[in-house]
């Protein structure tokens, strides 16, 4: 095996055994290494990266040089690798400056990834133990695949040690290694200007076509490690999932983190997150984040999902109107059971609204519909597919005001044992939303333990 720590630094001879330099870094292209065509591929250096003594930078491929007694021989000429120029130093980054690849290659649709600036002394996640680790070396094995990375006290130690004390021995020793399948990659941090392609990274990353990659992770599990980061690392992290997982997520996260991340991301991104999201849910995010922000992400999304966050804002916190959806099904009470059911299955595929009340109204195109009857999805299954709604409703109604106090409508939904309890204006009886038991519950809990944020407006 060969670790990028005992790369880094070591001298290169060129095919006449001339020292004409050492390596400074190992790159990688992550769309081809770590999206690869077959799951399981193995990763391949796109190419080391060798500086000469008058400060030139030159590519080298994995297949043009030989790692011998901890020196690479190259089998070609200096003359014949290709120049890498060097842009201005980034402030902040040890006075080293930023790699710039010819335009052949930039013009390859891969994002090229330094080992030694993206990846080493960064974290990364460790998608089979569901944690955020501390990349101390990377190694390869003799053919140069990335075999794993090294996270363990040895692996920082052999980067400072000298060969002479730890002895050839000990260096090649593995110790705690991840293997590199079971990472995933976080967006590079260095400055504000890699912000599009820190997420394009993260992006590319969670891509791969691996049982158990970071988007297959229990939204829990994905808000813990986000925890685990710095909250670029996490915003970003956040920013590469898909909508889906990303607004399930989020919804597990606290809510100074929440906040960040909403006002971090890119702002087109957030409104896709925010329509993935739950009425509810969206709202109580965007009422976190200064007015201006909110309208912007708010311009942002679809009308409709936007409309109907709107509404839910104008509701005090603590109120039925501040706890409740608008993702409910209410359909006409002429309806069959079967047609009721089709209709479940149909917001689940489309909208993912599940449910376990249909709400019955008179006719359910009407934005404003006056709520008539309840029908639980347990006497659906039931009932014989024929059979309307109206004969199987409940009309006995238990429901709230949009000024019901939480506690209270929490309260309610204990004694009457409802998994969900619609909120109607009082003149009228016009279903506005409804209030679910998750969050009626959350309202029970001590102040530290809630999952919904105190509103800034």
């Amino acid at each position: 095996m060969i670790y990028l720590s005992q790369l880094l630094g070591a001298p290169v001879e060129d095919n006449q055994g001339a020292r004409v330099g050492k390596i400074v870094d190992v790159t990688l292209n992550l769309g081809a290494g770590l999206v690869p065509a077959q799951p399981h591929a193995p990763t391949f250096p796109r190419a080391l990266l060798i500086e000469g003594h008058d400060d030139q930078r030159w590519e080298v491929a994995t297949d043009a040089v030989e790692w011998r007694d901890n020196i690479l021989h190259l089998r070609l000429s200096v003359e014949q690798l290709p120049l890498v120029s060097l842009e201005k130093p980034v402030q902040g980054e040890q006075g080293q400056g930023r790699l710039h690849h010819p335009p052949d290659a930039a013009a390859l649709p891969v994002h090229v990834v330094s080992l030694a600036e993206d990846i080493l002394d960064k974290q990364v996640i460790d998608i089979v133990r569901k944690k955020a680790v501390r990349v101390n070396d990377v190694c390869l094995g003799d053919d140069w695949q990335l075999l794993a990375i090294d996270n363990s006290t040895l692996g920082l130690v052999r980067r400072l040690a000298p060969n002479w004390l730890l002895g050839t021995k000990n260096r090649h020793t593995p110790t705690n290694l991840i293997p590199w399948e079971q990472i995933e990659l976080i967006g590079a941090q260095r400055h504000v200007e890699d912000r599009e392609m820190a997420a394009a990274i993260t992006r590319l990353a969670t891509a791969r076509p691996q049982s158990g990659h970071l988007a297959e992770m229990h939204p829990a599990d994905i808000a813990e490690i986000v925890h685990q980061l710095t909250p670029g690392q996490g915003a970003r992290l956040i920013e590469g999932l898909d909508d889906e997982t990303a607004a399930d997520a989020m919804e597990e996260i606290d809510t100074e983190r929440q906040r960040h991340i909403l006002e971090n991301i890119q702002a087109d991104r957030a409104a896709d997150i925010l329509e993935a999201m739950g009425p509810d849910e969206a709202a109580d995010l965007l009422a976190q984040l200064p007015e201006e922000r909110a309208q912007e992400l708010l311009g942002l999304m679809e009308r409709e999902e936007s409309e109907d966050v709107q509404d839910l804002l104008e509701y005090e916190a603590d109120t039925a109107g501040g706890l409740m959806t608008t993702d409910y099904v209410a359909l006409n009470l002429t309806k069959s059971v079967a047609e009721a059911l089709e209709s479940i299955r149909l917001n689940i595929r489309e909208h993912d609204i599940r449910v376990a009340y249909i709400y019955c109204v008179t006719d359910e195109t009407q934005d404003e519909c006056t709520l008539l009857g309840v029908v639980s999805l347990w006497d659906l299954l039931v009932a014989s597919p024929s059979q309307s709604l109206q004969e199987l409703m409940e009309d006995d109604l238990i429901t709230v005001h949009p000024d019901t106090d939480a506690r209270t409508v929490a309260q309610i939904m204990a004694k009457y044992n409802l998994l969900a309890v619609p909120v109607v204006s009082e003149d009228g009886n016009i279903l506005a939303g409804v209030v679910t038991v998750d969050d009626a519950l959350d309202v029970l809990l001590p102040a530290d333990r809630q999952r919904r944020p105190t509103r800034m407006y």
